[in-house]
């Protein structure tokens, strides 16, 4: 592996942080509505109640609305990020050598993430973190993974399980075709 791998896995995950910060920082900064979500927001809600048990991730997902588009864009460009689009996916990239897999990616309130998701993603209703960013409600986040319901949406979900923070009481309160797959998560957590 090479000397120097720790310090190296410790700077990758510092680079997301401050990937993180520098945009939400920015988007707090010009006033607009955002909610931090994905890995970043599933790693705050579990860090919440076992620090032990977050896991990393690479890149920093943020839901706005899109009628804040033009204003996001401008905001996060002007605080270094270059704005980029692949398969539909609106990104910034962490300036012009900037990787498409570390970057800033846009999810949109009220609208379906994927065509073929069941719902679209909630709307922004958040807590402040601590270290001043907006994270999506825990019920908004389960919510959004269960939604996509990929392999690692699914992991994420077990975490939050894992550490106590969603449970079968949650059954009930969800949609059909979400509550159907939180129970399956619930029946089956080692897959």
């Amino acid at each position: 592996m090479g000397v120097g791998i720790l310090d190296r896995m410790e700077r990758a995950v510092a680079k997301v942080r401050e990937r993180l910060l520098r945009a939400t920082s920015a988007l707090n900064a010009a006033g607009l509505a955002y909610a931090v979500v994905g890995g970043n927001a599933v790693a705050s809600w579990v860090a919440t109640i076992d620090a032990g048990a977050v896991r990393t991730t690479r890149d920093v997902d943020i839901l706005v609305r899109r009628a804040d588009l033009d204003a996001v864009t401008s905001t996060l460009e002007a605080a270094g990020f270059v704005h980029g689009e692949l398969l539909d996916v609106i990104m910034f990239r962490d300036g012009p050598d900037g990787k498409l897999s570390e970057a800033v990616h846009l999810l949109f309130a009220g609208e379906k993430v994927r065509l073929d998701h069941p719902l679209p993603a909630p709307e922004i209703v958040t807590i402040d973190d601590p270290d001043n960013f907006r994270v999506i409600s825990l019920e908004s986040l389960v919510e959004m993974k269960l939604l996509s319901n990929r392999r690692k949406d699914q992991v994420h979900v077990l975490d939050l399980i894992g550490v106590g923070l969603v449970d079968a009481a949650w059954l009930p309160k969800l949609p059909p075709v979400l509550a159907e797959r939180l129970k399956a998560l619930l029946d089956s957590p080692e897959g």
